[in-house]
């Protein structure tokens, strides 16, 4: 949820950062990118460490270095230091999601896996929820209260942490028996027929977690393009996680099941199909509204997909490293996502335009998503 809210801080607070410092759209899409540089850095680092000296102290350090960061985000006084900020709070921010996932896949029963793993990851979903409700209910100007709260919470979060997650038994990668030969985490990930997956997992990792930070940063202002207050753009936005959480929720517990093939053939199809009725809507409020639930769970149920897929293709000795480096591929696609849409539209493209312009990217995800999932091998094993 800490990381959920302060992943959407910059896109509900734009409004209010564009009233206060008149930013270009080049200077809004590099706000909304300098986060995913600092995460795709963060989720490299964080994931290596966590193999070496253990998934708890980096996730603790983690929450605590990206609230002092978005506490310090308060004080920015212009563009450059409000993105400096964004950055340095990534950093913190990259190492909590892969120890997050991978401590989730250690500790889990085999035949409920893919559902503990969505359990965990939807509280992104709902933290990003909550942002978009209190920007909903603050005056444009108040828009540094959004980085006050996302410091705070994961402050607070960080010591509980410390004192009530229980360690994992499972061994760090340096504490490998003496009489084994350490197998380097690269040839773990790319050796024994793993290479055709690993990339998969990266192609779908660059291009949904590319669309998720694009709307996710984007959506308010190019909801509020097609006629829709700030107040009930905040609310679409917020209605985007919940339905996306539920979703996503929902499609975990089905990857273990039997009817796994047919939840990720949908989750495929109906991201597209949402985009374009999107972009065909006129400005009618609350049909648009209505979508954004669907938009949201079709986005999050294939991050929780690919999250499943990787979490049981590797051995836990390097899961750290191997969701580690898919993340960070992904952050690429966090930063690349952002600038994507601020380059359109500093092209003159319209709301729905942006929207149709998506496309592409989507049908790529969807397709390395079900290649990815309908293998009989990747399995909650």
């Amino acid at each position: 949820m800490c990381e959920g809210f302060d992943v959407q801080a910059a896109g509900v607070a734009a409004a209010g950062v564009r009233a206060e410092f008149g930013p270009s759209p080049f200077w809004l899409g590099l706000l909304f990118a300098a986060s995913g540089a600092g995460l795709l850095l963060g989720a490299v680092a964080g994931g290596r460490l966590a193999d070496r000296i253990g998934r708890r102290p980096v996730l603790v350090g983690s929450l605590a270095a990206f609230g002092l960061a978005s506490l310090l985000t308060t004080l920015a006084g212009n563009m450059q230091a409000l993105c400096a900020m964004r950055f340095v709070t990534g950093l913190g921010l990259g190492g909590a999601m892969p120890n997050l996932i991978a401590l989730t896949a250690d500790i889990a029963a085999a035949r409920s896996r893919n559902g503990s793993i969505a359990a965990t990851y939807v509280g992104m979903p709902l933290g990003a929820a909550v942002a978009g409700l209190i920007a909903s209910g603050i005056p444009l100007e108040a828009w540094r209260v959004i980085f006050l709260c996302g410091g705070i919470a994961p402050l607070v979060v960080a010591p509980l942490l410390a004192v009530f997650l229980a360690p994992v038994s499972e061994p760090p990668l340096g504490s490998v028996a003496k009489t084994q030969t350490p197998q380097h985490p690269l040839h773990a990930m790319f050796g024994a027929g793993h290479a055709r997956t690993t990339l998969l997992v990266w192609l779908g990792f660059l291009m949904i977690v590319l669309t998720l930070h694009l709307l996710l940063n984007w959506l308010p202002l190019l909801l509020m393009g097609k006629g829709l207050s700030k107040s009930s753009a905040g609310l679409a936005q917020a209605a985007f996680n919940v339905g996306g959480s539920m979703v996503a929720l929902y499609v975990g517990t089905l990857l273990d099941s039997r009817r796994r093939r047919a939840a990720i053939a949908v989750s495929a199809i109906v991201l597209p199909a949402v985009l374009i009725a999107m972009a065909c809507m006129g400005g009618f409020p609350p049909a648009l509204i209505a979508l954004t639930p669907l938009l949201g769970g079709a986005v999050l149920a294939q991050q929780v997909i690919l999250f499943a897929v990787a979490s049981a293709a590797y051995p836990s000795t390097i899961r750290g490293t191997a969701l580690g480096a898919a993340i960070a591929v992904g952050r690429a696609g966090s930063l690349i996502g952002p600038l994507f849409a601020a380059w359109l539209i500093a092209g003159g493209k319209s709301s729905s335009q942006v929207l149709i312009g998506i496309l592409p990217i989507v049908l790529i995800a969807g397709l390395s998503v079900i290649l990815l999932g309908w293998q009989k091998s990747i399995r909650a094993a």
